[in-house]
């Protein structure tokens, strides 16, 4: 995942998530106590991502000690959750054998939120309609779960990012992020871009003609140092050759005149 802070580290928070996603639904909803556990669950809640919704969860269940009693409470896999811990735990293993800076972005959960749409930015999905989106790339359409966070809010997202999709009466979108236009153009701008209006047609192609005059010119200083590098290099190898004499077969080698006199 790439990693949009300032240090160039690469956010903890980012392998809670991967852990996250790698067990069964952390939710249970016990026979005749759905409603209570429904409301439960709204409480963890984070408008803006369902990803952020199970950070919220395991930080929680962090504070309160990793107990038992906390996640039966809430209605949560006891089971899920240490195995979530223990894939975390491996995953932060790797990163400090390879040597990646690993730092906590605190509660700068935006950054979270740019890692995960730099991860799945070709799953990204765009609001047509009243609770209908489709996806950027093939237009499918795809629909909010009813248990998403993003779902019945106020305000619906335009963007999204989702882990998977679930078919069944509808595509619904699994663990689903509110993302920025402007992040899935910088992340995958072979298949995105952003129209931005108020700006002319001669405005446009006077960009256009610079930045492919400053492509050209990087090329050429390219080509140039090549070449020079080229030159260098043979060079060097023509003067570690050492140099011999060329005789011709049957030749006698000349031999010095004997001074008059000597």
């Amino acid at each position: 995942m790439r990693c949009f802070s300032d240090t160039k580290a690469i956010p903890s928070h980012i392998a809670m998530q991967v852990s996250m996603l790698s067990v069964p639904s952390i939710f249970y909803r016990p026979k005749g106590r759905e409603e209570e556990a429904d409301g439960v669950r709204e409480k963890f809640q984070v408008p803006e991502s369902d990803h952020l919704t199970y950070l919220n969860v395991y930080n929680q269940w962090k504070q309160n000690n990793y107990s038992s009693n906390w996640a039966n409470e809430h209605f949560i896999h006891i089971k899920a959750l240490r195995k979530v811990r223990e894939v975390r735990q491996q995953l932060k293993d790797i990163l400090v054998q390879q040597r990646l800076p690993v730092k906590s972005c605190g509660t700068n959960w935006d950054v979270v939120r740019k890692c995960i749409c730099s991860a799945y930015f070709y799953q990204a999905a765009r609001l047509k309609g009243i609770g209908e989106y489709v996806n950027l790339r093939t237009g499918m359409p795809c629909h909010l779960h009813p248990t998403s966070a993003l779902y019945g809010l106020g305000t619906t997202p335009d963007y999204v990012v989702y882990h998977e999709l679930v078919m069944t009466a509808k595509e619904y979108m699994q663990c689903a992020t509110a993302v920025d236009g402007h992040w899935l153009a910088e992340l995958g701008p072979m298949f995105f871009s952003v129209k931005e209006t108020g700006r002319s047609g001669r405005e446009k192609k006077r960009q256009a003609a610079e930045h492919l005059q400053e492509m050209e010119a990087q090329m050429q200083k390219a080509q140039k140092q090549m070449e020079e590098q080229k030159l260098q290099a043979a060079q060097r190898e023509e003067a570690m050759m050492p140099k011999q004499e060329i005789l011709t077969p049957g030749a006698t080698p000349r031999r010095t005149p004997a001074r008059i006199g000597l």
